[in-house]
Formats: structure tokens, C-alpha cells, sequence
């Protein structure tokens, strides 16, 4: 299989690769929480892959622009995110008005004086599936009674809607089927005639939708099994008024968001968001805007989300369409406090005061409730997330900038986890003299191995942060790995990072409580009309369906090599994986104990020989594995077309301990056990 060029191995395997699996060495049960996702609501993440909406800039935050605005580049991530497209006007700028004296919503509505040739507005590039029905909305207002006209023209097809608008603001609703396949449909909204019109705001969705949101996407959420979600940030967090998300759609105020520099129109709203994940039996983690929002505003979310219907935010709630309240458990205070980019920043002696004001307003509303904070640890803080000093790059335990250290010093009680996060960038490591990143050539093994690395120095932290702390040594504080990913292109090779970071989880499940990865959205290739489960959605499908829940001791003839780096920053004290190097193994029993699951993973681009020997397990002669196949380390699944990584599995003979492993695949296999 074609992949990285390969560099020299720091230490090679022996002819025969032996590993032992010791079922009597059991540890904590993995919680399904490791199988979750980090769903931030910056930009377009949600908006243009869950959301249903059709129509961009819906509430004409931009109002009307002349000709439509070229599409940045691609390779400018942040810009080709936020870029939405704009209306223009039909018919000469002049007769286009923005009335914001008396707006429907936001700061302005767009109007056009008429006259014998039509005038309004529309926006083009709209995709659309042939024989879909679309049902919509649109908020009107004339001088006088005046006809308008919508159009939906798909090259060789037009259709129109007629309908009337008077002075006062009036909702109509109008309906299209899609003659064609297309991207390229252009939607229109005109009148001729005396006088003016004015358009509050516009919504078309395929009739489909389910409740919002788009009926594909959510299946395909459904299918992935997805545990758990944190959202809606994220960074976003710290600049968001939940407020402006509820209540009639329609009227929630479109705002530029200052984190990612994009529209958010607010209508994948609070309530939305949280019945999405009733829709994909998910169970939400919500965060708390600690940056620019302050105590009370942490009670009248908890209260609004959690509180009776006859609290004051608990009426509001029913008064918008839900009596029952959600009874949200998990609740992030705050995101990456730590950070100097995070807005509402403060140092940690003076936020730890903040958290503590924030954890005690909230479970006066709900003592009920599970707080997850910032953590912060040295490992993270050293590698790119704190604020560098120079001369001083590494961050130790105990220090001023340990953040971590502050939370478990300051506000203990307060809190039942800390949240860490990881991103390592691929093919460099972090110098702990300079405190910068530099160049490296990886072999495919160690380039997979990034990941898992990272969860070992924040388990190398916390093993510190015991002997300050030795309360931690009872387990009842817990560390959520609630941001996490590498290498954010899909692809079959992506995949072995993901496999062997999860392998490093397991190893953890005493502290580990819960994982999610960035973006939930990435388990899915998603255009503007059809989606698919993504390769890295198919290795979480793979462990989250066929892995085992207690993890068992592992042992093997093979160590991994000795660390080429210095211990601290993104390099932990000895290297990830089993001792049954190259491949990496890991095994657990299903929560009866009937079924041994072994995963291995081969991160290497040469085929690999493994004797495994079942300790204190006597199966069955009938096994079974599954596998997860890539046409190339390149392949992806692209929507629309036939997926190039999918899942197989077949029978084997359980009774064998010999495994041939193909180069650069991920097998689990299930050992019944006899009976």
C-alpha cells in the first residue's frame, strides 16, 4: 500500500512476533464517552452539514449587494468557512433600500421601489435533487397591496409563487419541487407595480427536514452511534448569547460572530441543537460562555434547559414549544480559558474566582448537575496552548502558567473533570529548548502515533499531578479529552491514528472518562444535498461496535522503542503501544464475559506476522473479524459515490493463534468464549 517514505526504524521486530493476552489482569470499564464528538457552532460547521436551510444570510445581515462576491481560497480555511453567498439585487442598486428604522429583525431589512420591470433580489448557487419537494417561508411587507412573485429557475425550468403582502408584516408560506439535479438554481423574489415591498426574512428547507435539520446527516449521526456530544463551542463559546437562539426562529437576531469572523444566523438554536441529540440518542455536553458572560447568566441557561416549567426561564422554555425540561447532566464552564486567544482571557488566580462563582449559581439551580472545566495541563500549556515566555518554553507542574494546577489548587469541589484538548500537527515535533516547532521525518508507525503520544504526556501529567493532589488517587475526578484530532484531511490513513489514539484511551480508563473528537461533523463527508459515513467515521463505527467494554493486560516479546526525544511537551516518558512492536495490540471482554475482542493495528507498510497466546480464555472454534479495508492510505468516501473504505467482516477459526496482518489495516477480532 503506497504511504509515507519510509525513514530509518528506530528498532526492529523479531522474526517472530509473540503477544499475550492475560484476561485475568482486568482494568475499569471503558465508558462509552471515549466514542464522542466535539461539535463547535463556528462558522459553517453546523449550518452547512446538519442545518436544512437552502438560503444563505436568510435575515440579510448584508443586505443587497450589486454582483455576487467571489469564493476565497480554499487553502484559507477560516475564510472558506465563513463564506457564505450574498442576494443581489434585480433590477439598478438605486431602487434597492435598507430600511432600518423599523426592521423585522436584526439591524436592517431589505426593500426595492417598484415600478413596470420587476425589482427585488436574489441569491444564486442553490442545489437542489430532482423530484424533492421544498417547503418555505417568507416574512413580507408592502406600502401598499402589492403582488410578489417568487421564482426558483433551474436552467431550461422556472417556477413561480404568487402571493400578496400588505402593510403590515405578514407570513406566507410556498412550496417548489426540483425539476432537476443542480447546483447552479437561482431563487428570486420580485414584484412590479407602484410603492415599495420589504422582506423580513426567507427559508426554504427540503420537506424532508426533521425539525431543521437535514434528514440524511441525521441518519447518518444515528448510524454512527455517537455517544456523546460537546457543544456549541469551542472557542465560539466565549462570544455566544444563547439567548439570541430561542424562541421564533424567524425573529432571532442574525450576528456576526467575532471568533471565526462569520454570519451566524442563531437558528440551529439552543433547543434545536439539544433536540438534535435526542434525535441521534446522544447525550449533550453543554458549554457555558465564560469568556464574556459572567454567573448569571451560567443560572438562566442551567434554569431555562433543566429548571420546571414554573421557574421563570423553565416558562420561557414551555412558552417556545417544550414543557419538559431537557435535564442536561453534563455541563462544560467555560472553554480554553487558558488561552491569551480566548476572548474574556484573565489570568488563572483571577479565573478560578470567576469558575467558582459560575459552578456555585449553576447547582443552586440544579445540584444535580456534572461541571467539566478547562484544564490546562503542563503537557497542553508546553505545546502551543499556553502563553510562551520566552527562555522559558516548558511549563512545569506547579507552576504560575500550570493552569491544570490552579483549578485542583483553587477551586477543588467545584468541579467533577478536567477538560484537556490535543491537536499535534503532523511530521513536526515541539523543542523543548526553543518552545517551537520543527521538521521531521516519520516512518507511517511513528507519523499514526502522534496522537496516542499526546494522550500519554497528558496521562504522564496527571500521574504528576496525583503526588500534589492525592485525592485524585481516589477516582472520583475525572479527565475529559473533549477536544481531540489529527491530520483533518479524511482519509484510510487517518484512520490508524484514530485507531492507535483510542488503543492509548483504553490503556486509561481509570481517569479517562470521556473523548471528543474535532468535528463530529468530520465523521461524515457532507456536500449540499447528499452525505457519507467518512473513513474516520468508519474506524469509530468499527471499536465503538465491535471493541470491548474491560480492557485486559497485554504482554508481547517486542518493546516498543525507547523515546528519540527528551520527556515533556508532546513527548511522553516511554512510547505508546504494546509490547509487540511494530503492530500494536489491545484486548477486552464484552461487559458478560463471553466474548475476548482483539484489536491489532499494523501502522507499518510491510505485511506482519503475530502469535497471540489467549491467557486464562478458552474460546470457541468459531470466530469472527472485521476489518477495516482501504483501496489506498489516500482513499476516502466521497458523498455520492461508492465509499473506497468500508468495513468486512468474515469468519475465522478461533482456535488458531497464528494472524497474517496486511500492511497499514485495523482488525478486531472476536474469540467466543467456550462454553
Amino acid at each position: 500500500m503506497p504511504g509515507l517514505a519510509a525513514a530509518a526504524t528506530a528498532a526492529a521486530a523479531p522474526a517472530a512476533l509473540k503477544g499475550v493476552v492475560h484476561t485475568g489482569q482486568r482494568f475499569p470499564a471503558i465508558n462509552p464517552f471515549i466514542y464522542g464528538g466535539f461539535l463547535e457552532h463556528g462558522a459553517n460547521i453546523i449550518n452547512h452539514t446538519m442545518w436544512a436551510e437552502i438560503f444563505h444570510d436568510r435575515k440579510f445581515y448584508y443586505g443587497i449587494q450589486e454582483k455576487e462576491e467571489s469564493k476565497p481560497d480554499p487553502s484559507n480555511f477560516r475564510a472558506a468557512m465563513a463564506y457564505i453567498h450574498k442576494w443581489t439585487a434585480i433590477g439598478p442598486m438605486s431602487d434597492i433600500f435598507l430600511d432600518k428604522t423599523a426592521p423585522y429583525v436584526g439591524e436592517q431589512s431589505p426593500g426595492a421601489k417598484l415600478g413596470s420591470a420587476p425589482r427585488g433580489f436574489a441569491q444564486s448557487h442553490i442545489s437542489l435533487v430532482r423530484g424533492k419537494a421544498y417547503t418555505g417561508r417568507i416574512v413580507v411587507s408592502a406600502e401598499q397591496d402589492t403582488e410578489i412573485t417568487l421564482t426558483l429557475i433551474e436552467e431550461l425550468n422556472r417556477q413561480t409563487v404568487k402571493l400578496k403582502a400588505g402593510k403590515a408584516w405578514s407570513t406566507v408560506p410556498f412550496s417548489f419541487t426540483a425539476a432537476s439535479d443542480t447546483t447552479e438554481a437561482r431563487f428570486e423574489i420580485t414584484a412590479t407595480g407602484s410603492g415599495s415591498f420589504r422582506v423580513g426574512a426567507v427559508s426554504m428547507m427540503p420537506a424532508d427536514n426533521i425539525k431543521g435539520f437535514r434528514a440524511d446527516t441525521i441518519a447518518l449521526m444515528k448510524e454512527m452511534d455517537c455517544k456523546t456530544l460537546r457543544m456549541p463551542g469551542g472557542n465560539f463559546i466565549s462570544a455566544y448569547d444563547w439567548k439570541h437562539t430561542i424562541g421564533d426562529p424567524d425573529k432571532r437576531p442574525p450576528i456576526f460572530d467575532p471568533v471565526w469572523k462569520a454570519l451566524q444566523p442563531n437558528d440551529a438554536g439552543l433547543d434545536e441543537l439539544l433536540q438534535m441529540c435526542e434525535l441521534i440518542n446522544c447525550v449533550p455536553n453543554w458549554c457555558v460562555n465564560t469568556g464574556y458572560g459572567e454567573p448569571r447568566s451560567g443560572a438562566e441557561i442551567v434554569e431555562y434547559v433543566n429548571g420546571a416549567p414554573d421557574t421563570f426561564w423553565g416558562a420561557k422554555r414551555a412558552a417556545n414549544g417544550r414543557v419538559q425540561p431537557y435535564k442536561v447532566k453534563y455541563w462544560n464552564i467555560g472553554n480554553e480559558m487558558y488561552g491569551h486567544w480566548q476572548f474574556g482571557h484573565m489570568s488563572r488566580d483571577q479565573y478560578v474566582i470567576k469558575h467558582n462563582l459560575f459552578a456555585d449559581a449553576m447547582r443552586k439551580v440544579d445540584p444535580s448537575i456534572y461541571i467539566i472545566v478547562p484544564g490546562g495541563f503542563v503537557d497542553e500549556m508546553t505545546t502551543g496552548q499556553g502563553i510562551f515566555i520566552a527562555g522559558q518554553p516548558q511549563v512545569h507542574v506547579g507552576s504560575e502558567r500550570d493552569w491544570a494546577y490552579g483549578m485542583l489548587k483553587h477551586s477543588m469541589g467545584k468541579f467533577d473533570a478536567l477538560a484537556t484538548h490535543a491537536y499535534p500537527p503532523e511530521n513536526k515535533r515541539f523543542d523543548l529548548k526553543t518552545g517551537k516547532l520543527f521538521d521531521v521525518q516519520q516512518t507511517l508507525t511513528e507519523w499514526a502515533r502522534q496522537p496516542a503520544q499526546r494522550i500519554a504526556t497528558m496521562a504522564d501529567a496527571w500521574e504528576e499531578y496525583k503526588k500534589h493532589f492525592p485525592v485524585l488517587n481516589e477516582g472520583k475526578i475525572k479527565v475529559f479529552f473533549d477536544e481531540w484530532a489529527f491530520s483533518f484531511r479524511d482519509s484510510y490513513k487517518g484512520t490508524l491514528a484514530v485507531a492507535l489514539a483510542f488503543h492509548e484511551f483504553f490503556k486509561h480508563t481509570d481517569f479517562i472518562e470521556m473523548a471528543g473528537y474535532t468535528m463530529a461533523t468530520a465523521w461524515m463527508n457532507v456536500n449540499p444535498t447528499t452525505s457519507s459515513i467518512s473513513a474516520k467515521g468508519r474506524v469509530f463505527q468499527l471499536y465503538n461496535k465491535h471493541f470491548g467494554s474491560i480492557p485486559v493486560g497485554i504482554s508481547g516479546n517486542s518493546p516498543q522503542p525507547a523515546p528519540q526525544y527528551p520527556a515533556g511537551g508532546d513527548q511522553p516518558k516511554v512510547n505508546t503501544g504494546s509490547a509487540t512492536y511494530p503492530l500494536d495490540v489491545m484486548a477486552a471482554l464484552t461487559a458478560d464475559g463471553k466474548t475476548l475482542t482483539v484489536a491489532v493495528v499494523n501502522p507499518t507498510e510491510s505485511a506482519q506476522s503475530l502469535e497471540l497466546t489467549l491467557e486464562g480464555f478458552q474460546s470457541s472454534s468459531q470466530g469472527k473479524v472485521w476489518s477495516l479495508v482501504g483501496k489506498s492510505l489516500d482513499a476516502t468516501n466521497a458523498p455520492g459515490k461508492q465509499p473506497d473504505v468500508v468495513i468486512k467482516d468474515a469468519a475465522f477459526d478461533a482456535r488458531t493463534r497464528r494472524f497474517q496482518l496486511a500492511p497499514a489495516t485495523i482488525q478486531i477480532y472476536h474469540f467466543p468464549k467456550s462454553s
